[in-house]
């Protein structure tokens, strides 16, 4: 399922951001993925840094557009805005460390506030290695999972690998999977006019850069008001948000 390539070499790219407190793994769990890096002399995150990897699905080709955010309070501010368009989000806490258990809630409610209601999150609980200096239960993890409705959990570790590319490719396939189900749930639309937050590489380069520009949730909207009316009528027209298309928007585009 896993496998690199070009970056110019896909199918989909999905946006997904890594969060969660300082010093929880962040970095080392997206550079584990990205490159089977390690390093126990990573600074703090300053802002957002991200990078990319692809993995085949069902015979796709799935980009993933990885964002690692500072869990610094002070960024907090700044790095909401790089939510935007994001499809999927790991809050990532250190098993080692209970106070940052106690945060995934903040961070959980800061994804929700940010992003639109159909990302999938996934609740990682990092440093699974150190099992001796345990301080938050794999079964309290799961509990809160389940009770606040999140898509996936798994435990971690970006220092021996366990678990790291499950995890990512287990988040991918299930946004894939929900973008593909969407896809088929919608009718109206032309073959080439993508209606949904998956973005089919060949169209992201060219046609959608044209045609098309990106709301506050993530989704793809029309900029023209010909392609707004013919879009209109159909079975997606409230989640692509045509009130959000201002009236200077048309002006410009009829």
């Amino acid at each position: 399922m896993g496998g690199f390539h070009a970056d110019d070499d896909y199918d989909y790219l999905f946006k997904v951001v890594l969060i969660g407190d300082s010093g929880v793994g962040k970095t080392n769990l997206l550079s584990r993925f990205s490159k089977n890096e390690f390093s126990l002399e990573l600074k703090p995150t300053i802002g957002v840094e991200f990078a990319t990897r692809s993995i085949n699905i069902d015979d796709k080709v799935i980009k993933a557009q990885i964002w690692d955010t500072a869990g610094q309070e002070r960024y907090r501010a700044v790095i909401s805005a790089y939510y935007r368009g994001a499809v999927g989000a790991l809050i990532v806490y250190d098993i080692t460390r209970n106070e940052t258990f106690e945060k995934v809630i903040t961070w959980l409610m800061e994804v929700r506030q940010h992003t639109d209601r159909n990302i999938v999150i996934m609740l990682v609980g990092n440093k699974a290695d150190l099992l001796t200096l345990r301080s938050v239960r794999t079964k309290d993890a799961e509990t809160f999972a389940h009770r606040k409705k999140l898509h996936l959990f798994m435990e971690v570790s970006a220092l021996d690998t366990l678990n790291v590319d499950n995890a990512f490719t287990t988040l991918l396939t299930r946004i894939y999977h929900a973008d593909n189900k969407r896809r088929l749930n919608t009718d109206n639309i032309q073959k080439n006019e993508p209606e949904y937050y998956g973005i089919p590489g060949k169209l992201h380069d060219a046609w959608m850069k044209e045609n098309m520009a990106v709301n506050d949730n993530g989704y793809y909207r029309a900029k023209y008001l010909k392609l707004k009316d013919k879009m209109k009528k159909s079975s997606v027209a409230k989640e692509l948000n045509w009130a959000e298309i201002s009236s200077d928007d048309e002006d410009d585009h009829e």
